[in-house]
């Protein structure tokens, strides 16, 4: 990694540093030293901002998206917030008495979380500016916490325990370890059952000795995990990948372990990275890397293979020692503080932005450099400094593009000396999403538009030859676009490919794809074109308009290059971030133009393609360098005599595929009849009789010979398909010739039983009916060859008709197959179940509509006792009164038969499951599922039948008619049940007979048939009602009762009595009879 700046204050001067990357974009980097600020810069290490604070930063830290600076100060209760957007400071007031001590905000949401010096915790949301302040949440100082991605928060204190609290600072679990703890996560370990249940362990370093694994569902369960004294303590760890714990010590020890329950405590990977003492580690995932700092020096592993040292930074000047480390969440930056107070930022990880032009290319070196070389020229490298850092590079023959957001510079080739010139630079009217050159013309893409125009040129002449597409809105947005020496490309959100000659900007051609085509490659020359459109399939076009799908085309795929070498137009490679995949348009053969799979490459990890030529990949790596990979599709190009013949086998057909066969003339005779094969194949005749001559085959030379000087295309294949005895093919091509009467000479050659009319006169059209009429009449009247020649007959009314004769003679496995080659399935699935093949009728029921074959097949199926297929049958049949028969007599599955019966409010399912339960004596259940399915008469009648008119009476709640109430009502008043019937007679308002029942209610009911009387005589409003309350059995039973109660204490009873006449006098009111009530 290159240095990208180092920042030393004087005010930092012998002391250590605070620091934080801004999260998610890395634009800045807020420092703090012992000086009361925090100091605000961007990542080229220029000042931006400061923050001045009434004491000490003792903490800080970045919102989820970057946006927000919060920090805390010593003395001070305040905190006090950063907004990136405006660069304006805010200051809140905590509402804390108590000094602020951490500082953390959420992973997914706007909340803050500050815990003071007492152990007072504060929860801020920033969207609603709500405080949420949690006093005593730990006795002591709070140090250090986390939160999980489920906003749950651990939090750790001087007390020695461990809190978990969720977003409303509620505690959850709490728990004492064993020391003061220090550094926390939240993670998932491998041993837990589910990742679904989100992270629900936390890690805790206690005494800076132990590693504590809490289990916030199994807070029982903890795991400490201890390690050899002669590491020292634990200074710093983190978790990456699948539970793995990468852990630093102070002697210099670097460990890795696992949480797996089966690897926990074995040391997956130690090194002695450092000889006296480690300071810090740190883990990027953005670059699989991770580092560790310590005696004046960095080292950084490979994640993927850890004993892979990939850099050693040495800083020899920090004499006082190393402290922090620390990566920006894209992994380009990795930034380290020093004990004497200056911090160094390493540029570990370039945005790979590069772009190639034939073999020219131009790649990002540093986050303000561009170089341009050509390799394949051999052309000294020679770098552009810019002036910002670049969200995009475009490289013509003689001009380099950089540029961010809306403005693009433009470099030119210097004339006098190597070197670029800057020219100028342009402000478009979007940002730019991509950027093509030409040798004179640029073509930016912005907001669903391409611009146009000259690189060089004056003003006026600039704004005449600049040109917008599409002129028209209504033919879609511009997703892609390419630019050729001469041609411009462009693909649509609607599906057209456009093609546009750049000097008169009218459009060429336009090919329209069934969906939106987001990428477009087109070749050296611009004749043909690879495009990738919404689906994430690869298509190539064809100057001819024909298309072509890419075979085993990776939806992963981002890019495609074309061979720049001149012997391999026609061979392109398409790559993801993983593989490359070397492809190769075969455009005459024997079997028509297509495009072949060569093979594929694995490419080096962070790598992206810019160049290929003749079989050689140059990439551009994550460190502003170029590196160079052969592709495994072209190793025939460096074959020796000590090759295997394995070796040599793979290498002969690799050369086949991408049309390389004059380079493999050299090979031993044995493989020189593969490659006159692969001659004959690509049709390269004059090839394949050098090639057959040094093999020594005369035969096939002369016969080559005879056909060189034919031009026909078609003939030509015919010829050499007959000579590969591909006579099927041969016969195909000889027939769409000049020449069909070269087929019939196959066939007479080869004793072929044909069809003599069809070859002799193979355009002649006014025999093909005839001869289908007398085909068709031939098939119905054969006995053993009819079902042959009706198969054979494209006629599906004759293929209906051959299969009803059979099927009325019984055969009806020959009749079901006629039926199925006529496409009529119905017919086919009903002679399948006659002759039991159920493999067949499974095959065929997707296409069936028809309830009647559908109850059919049910009816069979049941008969064989297979009464799971019979229900889904009679499912498919709507035949749910038979599925709920089968669930209940069958299946023993009255839940399902229930379920069923009430979605499809079936009254024979309703019946037949109430049957089920009574045969069980589930009587409740019985009248449930009859009341559900609005069969309330047979619900009833068994609720009498078998003195359940209880659960009847609760069952139907509310929902029931007056009817219903009133049978109720009559069957308990039959039954000497009065208080039943008092209830039932007043919800059918039959209020008069409610009141006779509820007075002739015995003793032990009298309080509430008072209660229900009242409320009756209240909601009938009736007079008469009234005074039979006032004067009926109330009070004389309330009498009885107290008489029997307290003996002979007429105080008691005279007290009984005048509160009985006032509840009785308060439903007289409410009968709106005021003048007669007296106490």
């Amino acid at each position: 990694p290159q240095s990208a700046f180092v920042l030393a204050e004087k005010a930092w001067a012998g002391s250590n540093l605070l620091y934080k990357w801004q999260k998610s974009f890395g634009r800045y980097i807020a420092v703090a030293g012992q000086d009361n600020t925090v100091k605000i810069f961007d990542r080229r290490g220029h000042k931006w901002t400061e923050i001045n604070l009434p004491g000490r930063c003792v903490g800080m830290d970045w919102d989820k998206d970057g946006d927000i600076l919060a920090v805390i100060a010593a003395k001070s209760s305040s905190i006090f917030l950063w907004d990136a957007s405006v660069s304006k400071t805010s200051q809140i007031d905590s509402g804390m008495r108590d000094q602020m001590s951490f500082v953390l905000w959420s992973k997914t949401s706007p909340l803050l979380a500050v815990g003071t010096v007492k152990g007072n915790l504060l929860i801020y949301n920033q969207q609603t500016s709500r405080k949420i302040p949690v006093l005593g949440k730990h006795s002591k100082k709070i140090t250090c916490g986390c939160w999980s991605s489920q906003n749950l928060l651990a939090l750790g204190s001087d007390d020695n325990t461990l809190s978990i609290s969720n977003h409303e600072g509620d505690t959850i679990r709490q728990t004492t370890v064993r020391g003061k703890p220090a550094e926390m996560y939240f993670s998932v370990m491998k041993t837990d059952e589910s990742s679904a249940q989100g992270e629900s362990t936390v890690s805790v370093s206690v005494d800076k000795k132990i590693l504590m694994l809490f289990n916030i569902n199994d807070p029982g369960n903890q795991i400490e995990l201890a390690f050899e004294r002669h590491y020292g303590n634990i200074v710093s760890y983190r978790w990456y990948g699948d539970g793995y714990i990468l852990i630093g010590f102070s002697h210099g020890y670097f460990v890795v372990i696992s949480t797996h329950i089966r690897e926990m405590g074995y040391e997956l990977y130690r090194a002695h990275n450092h000889k006296d003492c480690l300071n810090s580690i740190a883990i990027s995932t953005a670059v699989n890397k991770c580092a560790s700092c310590g005696d004046n020096s960095i080292i950084i592993h490979e994640l993927s293979d850890r004993k892979d040292i990939s850099r050693i930074i040495q800083l020899h000047d920090e004499n006082k020692g190393l402290d922090q480390l620390s990566w920006t969440d894209d992994g380009q930056l990795l930034a380290l503080s020093t004990q004497r107070g200056t911090l160094h930022v390493f540029l570990t990880k370039l945005p790979i932005l590069g772009d190639s032009y034939g073999t020219r290319l131009a790649y990002l070196t540093s986050l303000l450099e561009v170089t341009v070389c050509n390799q394949v020229d051999e052309e000294s490298p020679v770098t552009i400094e810019v002036e910002v850092e670049p969200t995009f590079i475009a490289v013509g023959p003689c001009h380099v593009a950089v540029g961010m957001n809306n403005r693009a510079w433009f470099y030119a080739l210097a004339d006098q000396e190597p070197g670029f010139n800057k020219l100028k630079d342009i402000e478009y009217l979007g940002t730019i999403a991509s950027m093509c050159l030409n040798s004179d013309y640029a073509a930016a893409l912005f907001e669903g538009k391409v611009q146009l125009h000259v690189i060089e040129g004056k003003d006026q002449d600039e704004k005449k030859q600049m040109k917008l597409f599409p002129g028209d809105d209504r033919k879609g947005r511009i997703l892609c676009h390419a630019l050729t020496a001469n041609i411009l490309y462009y693909g649509t959100d609607s599906g057209s490919v456009v093609s546009v000659p750049v000097e008169d900007c009218e459009a060429l051609s336009s090919y329209s794809h069934s969906v939106g085509v987001r990428k477009v490659f087109p070749d050296v020359i611009g004749t043909r074109v690879v495009f990738i459109d919404n689906q994430n399939s690869g298509f190539l076009l064809s100057p001819a308009n024909s298309c072509f799908e890419l075979p085993n085309f990776s939806p992963t795929i981002t890019g495609v290059l074309w061979d720049n070498w001149h012997a391999g137009r026609g061979v392109f490679v398409a790559y993801d971030d993983d593989q490359v995949y070397t492809y190769a348009l075969h455009e005459t053969t024997i079997y028509g133009p297509q495009v072949v799979l060569v093979g594929s490459t694995a490419l080096p990890f962070s790598q992206k393609p810019l160049l290929f030529d003749n079989g050689e990949l140059t990439c551009q790596t994550a460190s502003g360098r170029i590196s160079k990979v052969e592709l495994s599709t072209h190793s025939f190009l460096k074959h020796t005599a000590t090759n295997s013949s394995t070796e040599l086998s793979r290498q002969l057909a690799q050369a086949v595929m991408l049309k390389r066969s004059a380079m493999l003339e050299t090979l031993n005779r044995v493989y020189w009849a593969e490659l006159g094969k692969a001659c004959l194949v690509h049709m390269e005749v004059e090839l394949a009789i050098q090639v057959y001559r040094m093999s020594g085959n005369v035969g096939m030379v002369r016969s080559l010979q005879r056909i060189q000087g034919t031009e026909e295309m078609n003939l030509l294949a015919g010829h050499l398909a007959m000579f590969l005895e591909d006579y099927d093919r041969a016969q195909d091509l000889y027939l769409s010739s000049s020449s069909p009467v070269a087929a019939l000479e196959v066939c007479l050659r080869l004793s072929f039983v044909f069809v003599p009319i069809f070859l002799i006169f193979p355009l002649s059209a006014q025999f093909q009916e005839h001869d289908e009429a007398c085909q068709a009449g031939m098939a119905r009247m054969y006995v053993r060859r009819g079902a042959a020649l009706a198969n054979q007959h494209r006629s599906r009314c004759l293929k209906k008709e051959c299969g009803a004769i059979l099927e009325s003679m019984k055969q009806y496995s020959e009749a079901a197959q006629h039926y199925e080659e006529g496409q009529y399935y119905d017919k086919a699935v009903s002679a399948y179940i006659r002759c039991k093949n159920w493999t067949k009728v499974e095959e065929l029921l997707p296409n069936i509509s028809s309830p009647e074959i559908h109850l059919q097949h049910a009816k069979a199926k049941e008969a064989e006792g297979k009464y799971k297929d019979a229900a889904r049958a009679y499912e498919s049949a709507k035949d749910w009164d038979s599925v709920i028969r089968v669930l209940l007599d069958h299946l023993n599955k009255p839940e399902e038969a229930v379920r069923i019966a009430r979605e499809m409010q079936s009254i024979g399912g309703a019946k037949m499951v109430a049957r089920f339960f009574l045969q069980s004596n589930d009587y409740g259940s019985a009248i449930r599922i009859l009341v559900s399915s609005d069969c309330h008469d047979e619900a009833f009648q068994l609720a009498q039948q078998h003195g359940k008119m209880e659960v009847y009476a609760d069952i139907i709640g509310s929902e029931a008619t007056q009817e219903n109430y009133q049978c109720i009502a009559l069957y308990f008043e039959g039954e000497k049940k009065h208080l039943e019937a008092g209830k039932f007679f007043q919800k059918c308002g039959q209020y008069s007979r409610a009141l006779k029942n509820f007075l002739l209610c015995p003793n032990t009911e009298d309080n509430l048939a008072i209660e229900m009387a009242i409320e009756t005589v209240g909601q009938a409003k009736d007079s008469s009602l009234t005074n039979q309350l006032i004067k009926g059995r109330i009070l004389c039973h309330a009498l009885t009762a107290d008489f029997l109660h307290y003996g002979t204490d007429v105080s008691v009873i005279r007290e009984k009595n005048r509160l009985c006449t006032k509840s009785t006098c308060h439903s007289y009111m409410r009968g709106h009879q005021y003048n007669t009530v007296s106490y």
